[in-house]
């Protein structure tokens, strides 16, 4: 496909220009986004009250919201659909569009949402052993009966949400569980696992990896992740391919990611981290892309692993501080993100005092920095950011992918700017310190033409001369300030004089439009 073509029917990922790109409505849809915490969607009127009218002045246009197979098959084989319908209702109220989170047989290496039925019944839907023969909170992959019933529910949920939705397009995407994976333990001992362990890998795993024998005699050390990955990804898949058989909107999967101390266990073992990403691909073809949920430091190392080809970018969770804005910038105008949506977004309207933490131990036992669950700052600058990326849109669709569109982001702390090359320019951008409570240096530069730049940015400043060996200096012809609006330029300065001798960008996210000359 060589330039946007128009779709329409069913939400789908399409391939333009070499970039995986969301296609809603017939045309290319980013997902400015915002997931709400776990429990919010188990009430219409909590939503009203507690979420949509805390994320207003936010310029999202998706919200991701969880849907509980515990409210939907309260008895076996009875589905109820009235909290589906009403959010439904409630979002296209507010022209949004949603992702669902379907909370199925796992949920962050447990089994907490499936039906009381179920729950109650571990003989026909047994749980996960530890080597010890004691039994996790999490019903095993291996429980053939437990995964065919989830792949019915969420089959009879797919074909509900096409009667409901298909003319609509609410609907854009479906997370298929959440986080899956084996906490405590780096493999299911139970006697069906056993049983599986001790085979020949299957046919697909020699293919792909060109080993044979065992799990343990193919991979060593890595025998049990690889072979809960195996088995976790094929349960997805037959969960995905079922539900898209009724309704075939993109899905994916999210993945706690492997962090200290490293070992499988430690983090869900099995789960989706980019270490096992091959075998998951395999294994469960339906899946779209497989999604990294970021509450560490390095945030764009993780953007950076998990965006690759066969892999678009889809950010289900992440911080949603002041650095969640420059960090969304980088994700949609350096790696063509599809959605990037921080976790418990309502949270952003409400003042910083109000914010319920999780306890210190609680942090302490996920590994994860507090910094992450801050808010100062969080509402204004995502706000300002969405809103800049959306008028921005234009201009994307026509330079990514190319050189005359490129990103920049402050790493870390040490990272102190850098440096790009232009047709006839170079351009050095210096990191303004960072600050509490403000955003990350950042920025995109679109190349118009020879001469003339549109930038957009915070917290830098940028400082353009003749390419090297090139005995010239250059010079500011014009600088304005203004806003990209439906594709047209729309100045509000000149600036001149002092305020010229200097390109730079404050905190709020904003756009300067340049034009150079030599001499």
């Amino acid at each position: 496909m060589s330039a946007i073509e128009k779709t329409g029917g069913i939400p789908e990922i399409k391939i333009v220009n070499g970039i995986p790109t969301l296609y809603v409505e017939n045309a290319p849809f980013f997902a400015y986004a915002g997931e709400v915490h776990n429990s919010s969607a188990s009430s219409l009127e909590y939503m009203e009250k507690c979420v949509w009218d805390k994320i207003e002045g936010l310029h999202l246009n998706t919200l991701l919201v969880p849907i509980y197979w515990e409210q939907i098959e309260p008895e076996e084989g009875m589905f109820r659909y009235e909290m589906i319908d009403g959010l439904l209702a409630q979002a296209r109220q507010r022209n949004t569009k949603l992702v669902f989170l379907w909370f199925g047989l796992w949920k962050n290496g447990e089994s907490m949402y499936v039906p009381g039925w179920m729950k109650q019944d571990s003989r026909n839907y047994f749980r996960v052993q530890k080597i010890n023969q004691e039994k996790l909170n999490t019903i095993s992959p291996f429980c053939d009966a437990a995964v065919e019933k989830d792949a019915t529910a969420f089959s009879n949920l797919m074909g509900h949400i096409r009667e409901q939705d298909e003319e609509h397009n609410t609907v854009i995407a479906m997370q298929i569980e959440n986080e899956v994976g084996l906490l405590g333990s780096n493999r299911d001992y139970s006697e069906a696992a056993e049983e599986k362990f001790a085979m020949q890998i299957p046919e697909k795993m020699v293919e792909e990896y060109g080993m044979t024998g065992t799990w343990t005699e193919a991979f060593g050390e890595d025998a049990g992740e690889y072979f809960m990955a195996y088995y976790f990804a094929a349960a997805l898949e037959k969960i995905a391919s079922k539900g898209q058989e009724a309704y075939p909107v993109p899905c994916y999967t999210n993945a706690w990611l492997k962090q200290h101390p490293w070992y499988a266990g430690s983090y869900p073992s099995g789960g989706p981290v980019k270490d096992v990403h091959r075998i998951w691909k395999i294994a469960a073809p339906s899946l779209f892309t497989l999604a990294p949920d970021i509450y560490v430091p390095y945030t764009v190392d993780i953007m950076e692993s998990y965006s690759y080809s066969g892999n678009p970018l889809f950010i289900p969770e992440v911080r949603k501080d002041a650095a969640t804005a420059s960090y969304c910038l980088y994700a949609f105008m350096k790696f063509h993100a599809i959605c990037y949506s921080p976790f418990g977004i309502e949270d952003l309207g409400l003042l910083p005092e109000e914010v319920e933490k999780p306890s210190a131990e609680v942090m302490a036992a996920l590994n994860i920095n507090p910094a992450v669950f801050m808010t100062e700052g969080g509402r204004e600058y995502l706000g300002r950011t969405y809103s800049l990326l959306q008028n921005l849109e234009p201009l994307y669709l026509k330079y990514r992918g190319t050189g005359s569109m490129q990103c920049y982001v402050k790493k870390s702390e040490t990272d102190l700017g850098t440096y790009f090359r232009f047709k006839s320019y170079q351009a050095v951008i210096d990191y303004m310190p960072t600050v509490t409570a403000k955003p990350l240096a950042a920025g995109v530069i679109f190349e118009l033409c020879e001469n003339q730049f549109l930038i957009a940015g915070m917290m830098s400043r940028i400082v353009f001369s003749a390419m090297m060996g090139e005995n010239r200096k250059v010079a500011v012809l014009k600088l304005q300030d203004g806003k990209f609006e439906k594709g047209e330029w729309i100045p509000a300065r000149t600036l001149n004089g002092d305020e010229q001798m200097m390109i730079s960008f404050s905190d709020v996210p904003s756009c300067l439009y340049v034009e150079l000359y030599k001499y």
